[in-house]
Order: C-alpha cells, then sequence, then structure tokens
C-alpha cells in the first residue's frame, strides 16, 4: 500500500536554494520514495531563534511504502549525507527535513511526531503547503491547509520565489 507523505524542507547556510533542490533531487533518487510534487521556493524570516539568516524553505509530497518512523530515518539519512550538523533547536542549518504529515496518521513516538506540532501556527510551513496541497484536511485540528493559512497569527514574511531563483 502506498502512503502519501509531506515534508518540510529548509536551509538558511550557504547556497540555501542549491541545497533544498539538492534535497529534493535525493529525495527523488531515493528507492523508497517516489517524489510527487514539490512547491516553490520560499524565502522566509527565521523562526525562534531571529539573529540568522532567513530561510529558504519548501514543501515537497511523497509516496511511500515504508513506514512513518522508517521515513524519517531516510530523511535524517539525507540531512547527514548532505552535511547536516544538529547545533540546537532553530539555529542555522545547511538542511532541515521534516516528517509534516502521513496519510492522516497519528503518530507519537520518542522521536517523532505526526502531524508536525506547530503546522498550524508557522507561515513557513502553511505557505509552500497550502500551494501543493490546499485542501488537505489537518488530522488532528480538522481544517483544510487553506483555512490554516487564513487563520494564522504568524506574523514572519514568507515571499515566493521566482522559478529560476
Amino acid at each position: 500500500m502506498s502512503h502519501t507523505a509531506f515534508i518540510g524542507i529548509g536551509s538558511n547556510m550557504g547556497d540555501a536554494p542549491g541545497h533544498c533542490r539538492e534535497a529534493i533531487d535525493r529525495m527523488r533518487r531515493h528507492p523508497a520514495l517516489n517524489l510527487h510534487t514539490t512547491s516553490s521556493l520560499y524565502k522566509t524570516q527565521p523562526y525562534g531563534k531571529t539573529d540568522q539568516d532567513w530561510f529558504i524553505n519548501a514543501v515537497a509530497q511523497v509516496l511511500t511504502n515504508i513506514s512513518p518512523v522508517d521515513l524519517l530515518h531516510v530523511l535524517l539519512s539525507i540531512e547527514k549525507e548532505m552535511g547536516r550538523e544538529r547545533r540546537g533547536k532553530w539555529g542555522p542549518r545547511k538542511i532541515d527535513l521534516d516528517l509534516l504529515l502521513y496519510n492522516g496518521d497519528t503518530v507519537k513516538e520518542e522521536n517523532l511526531q505526526v502531524p508536525h506540532p506547530g503546522i498550524a501556527e508557522r507561515r513557513f510551513v502553511l505557505e509552500p503547503l497550502a500551494e501543493i496541497a490546499p485542501d488537505l484536511v489537518h488530522p488532528t485540528i480538522d481544517k483544510t491547509i487553506a483555512d490554516l493559512l487564513r487563520e494564522v497569527r504568524d506574523p514572519l514574511q514568507v515571499t515566493r520565489l521566482p522559478a529560476s531563483t
């Protein structure tokens, strides 16, 4: 059975747009993933720790036959291959891949929570997610992504980049 997952992608170090595109390409080539669609790239103000470079963010939709925990391991391995170093919450990062949604499932494991906490409060997640799946219903809030985006109070700036960026 094929599962649908949405992956948040972010970078704010070096060639951030290039790092996001590389992560998308690595997901496209991974044998356990079928990359279905990706959003545009968005330039976003940093969340949490604001004294750092702005981020580039996107969302990818993948189809897979692996479990959410196995998918998390795939994402962590892509981050590691790309040189991700974990230096604390909300800090600068070369690449960040987050499992946002997996079917309509809820998962609570030691190192994984799906839906990803905070989706409904973060414009930098909702903007690209609404671009590719506006009618998707958040499994625990029971509202569409488009509705959540209309209601979000996050004041941070999120700007869609031109396709050539």
